[in-house]
């Protein structure tokens, strides 16, 4: 029977070095047109992070969440926080997203829905890149991370429900493995591993980890192959 986690805090848990000497991603692919050329052509790469150990009795189900990156100078990745009162994965950071439902056409059409429904960004605003290799979390979530360009303007309209706040975290800082922390925690004999990529933003920490940073990990590994 798969055992449920007790609830500890990600910051405090112990940081594994690295085993390897990582670069950063091309700094052409941190662009709109890098990325448009990239997708069109995409690289021989291996995602570094397919599937979590799990850790908690529920139906697999399928899922999509959009990595919306803004067009301003510097492209930037835009993140929200999770309520506190969501039953998975409360309070943590995330993109946005959620499951797939049987009106959707298919993850892409599922994670331009849930975008519009969460922040309030329209699929029309949208310039959907492609999808990165599926990624289980641990919660039996099975998502397909879908890539977009956002055009500046907008205005974000927080669903209450489900997000306490918006934010942008420069792609530069997130797809530079200088950043990256990976975290290893013993429960019950079996070792979790996952990375983190703490942020700055002014004087708040945001604490990008599990299965977020696992995604982030895949996307910086298509940009540096």
């Amino acid at each position: 029977m798969t055992q449920l986690l007790p609830a500890f805090d990600p910051r405090l848990v112990p940081i594994v070095n690295a085993d390897e000497i990582t670069h950063p991603a091309h700094p052409e692919r941190l662009t709109a047109h890098g990325l448009r050329q990239l997708f069109a052509n995409p690289p021989q790469w291996t995602p570094e992070l397919v599937r979590e150990i799990k850790f908690a009795n529920r139906a697999p189900a399928h899922a999509a969440v959009m990595l919306p990156l803004v067009m301003r100078d510097e492209l930037t990745l835009l993140l929200t926080q999770r309520t506190a009162h969501l039953s998975t994965h409360s309070g943590q950071i995330a993109l946005p997203g959620g499951k797939i439902d049987p009106t959707d056409a298919d993850p892409t059409a599922a994670a331009l829905r849930e975008t519009f429904e969460e922040i309030g960004i329209a699929p029309e605003r949208i310039e959907v890149l492609g999808t990165l290799p599926v990624y289980v979390t641990g919660t039996s979530f099975i998502v397909t991370p879908v890539v977009g360009l956002v055009e500046p303007g907008f205005e974000l309209v927080p669903n209450p429900d489900e997000v306490d706040d918006v934010f942008e975290v420069p792609l530069s800082f997130l797809m530079n493995p200088l950043h990256h922390r990976r975290h290893a925690f013993d429960f019950e004999g079996v070792v979790r591993e996952w990375y983190s990529m703490p942020y700055q933003d002014g004087d708040q920490e945001r604490f990008i980890w599990g299965a977020t940073a696992g995604m982030l990990r895949n996307f910086y590994r298509m940009l540096s192959a």
